[in-house]
């Protein structure tokens, strides 16, 4: 087989393209594959498809996949035609998109590493710049957000994720039934995310069933405003209400442990994390020294003891029966004279509603957080970013479910959908 047939075959090339030429170099370790348009063929319009003239021709280079180790690279006279309607276009070539330095399969096998290791690193590997990688990136990204139809989304969750240091951050919306990213919006206030309601359909806003969140209040208020019924929808997450009870028996214990010590006890000494467990979920025999402090006359076990009620209180699956014993319970923080827990009663008092949404629908944002996990894997990965535009590509490049790969290449895309 002639070095022509046998790069017809391994490139996939077909009519009405040929290759006319093969040509090595040892000393570049390169292979320069030039290939050609049949002659005679019929010249058509990329955009309408109508035969049309030839104009001229631009020479043009992409590079491949290597073969044998070698650096292979296409090159090609393509033509251009002459459209009545669209002016001068260039044809399109099967092996690449328009306006591509890199084959499909150049690209495809570049997403796929991306997928797994930072630009640097696979810019090193390919034998690239990191612009080219990141361009290559980018290209990704527009093309999956290009393909991504308007999705009715029965389940969203948003959470906010640090961008940097010094309270920075971004807050990611996302579609909780496939676990993907729906968006990254630049901050966390209440217009931002006012605007990415307003670009959903009045058929999307209807379709959304729950919505899990913090009682952040700049989400609260652009969902009251932007989603029917948002006041039956919004649910507070289990896990972010779970956090505010352990802040306010950490602050209990802190004012308790402060007072015992002065008047000589460590009693409480290296007690924290213990006051912070769910006793349900721990193996007590390991600890029983604690269940007996938990028993003994202290203002620490009754702000724990107030906590650990509060996580029984997840699993109601009437309505009625959730707001009588939220209500109890709020009853027994407003008697216990502790002012952290006084302090949070209020606040459940006036957030209550979302939480008995939580409740009885067993909504909860522990897909958004299994996510926010991932995207601090992905900025420790890049040491950092260096402006949200870029953090935002790179959370939907890994964790949009976006379909990624250039047209006609076959390696699989990393994002789960």
């Amino acid at each position: 087989m002639h070095d022509r047939d046998l790069y017809q075959k391994i490139l996939g090339i077909s009519s009405p393209w040929q290759v006319t030429e093969v040509r090595l170099s040892m000393a570049d370790r390169q292979v320069v594959v030039v290939v050609g348009y049949a002659p005679g063929t019929l010249l058509a319009c990329p955009t309408c498809g109508r035969t049309c003239g030839r104009h001229d021709h631009r020479k043009r280079e992409w590079r491949h996949l290597d073969t044998c180790q070698l650096k292979t690279v296409l090159e090609a006279e393509v033509p251009r035609v002459s459209c009545p309607e669209h002016g001068v276009q260039q044809v399109a070539v099967p092996w690449s998109e328009p306006g591509g330095r890199f084959t499909a399969l150049f690209e495809a096998m570049v997403i796929a590493w991306l997928g797994e290791a930072p630009i640097k690193a696979v810019a090193e590997l390919m034998g690239l710049s990191w612009d080219q990688v990141d361009g290559i990136q980018q290209r990704a990204i527009e093309r999956g957000l290009a393909r991504r139809k308007p999705a009715v989304v029965a389940n969203l969750g948003i959470d906010e994720t640090s961008y940097q240091k010094h309270h920075e951050y971004v807050s990611v919306i996302t579609d909780r039934d496939r676990r993907i990213v729906v968006e990254v919006l630049e901050d966390r206030k209440k217009e931002t995310v006012l605007a990415w309601l307003n670009t959903l359909s009045d058929q999307q806003k209807q379709a959304i069933q729950t919505v899990s969140m913090d009682m952040w209040e700049a989400f609260i208020n652009a969902f009251l405003e932007r989603i029917p019924e948002a006041s039956s929808k919004i649910c507070f997450d289990r896990f972010h209400v779970a956090s505010y009870f352990g802040k306010a028996v950490d602050e209990v214990r802190i004012a308790e442990h402060r007072a015992l010590t002065a008047s000589g006890s460590d009693i409480l000494t290296h007690t924290k994390h213990h006051w912070l467990r769910n006793s349900e979920r721990t193996d007590n025999r390991s600890r029983v020294w604690f269940m007996a402090l938990t028993r003994a006359s202290l203002k620490t076990a009754r702000a724990w003891a107030i906590k650990e009620q509060a996580g029984k209180l997840w699993s109601f699956i009437s309505r009625t029966w959730a707001e009588k014993g939220w209500h109890r319970l709020l009853g027994w923080m407003d008697r216990s004279q502790l002012a952290p827990v006084k302090k949070l009663a209020a606040t459940i008092k006036n957030h209550l509603w979302g939480i008995i949404n939580a409740v009885v629908t067993a909504s909860t944002n522990a897909i958004g957080e299994s996510l926010n996990a991932r995207i601090q894997k992905i900025k420790a990965m890049a040491c950092g970013f260096r402006n949200r535009a870029r953090f935002r590509r790179a959370i939907l490049f890994h964790l949009g479910g976006l379909d990624l790969m250039p047209a006609g290449a076959s390696y699989p895309a990393h994002t789960k959908a």
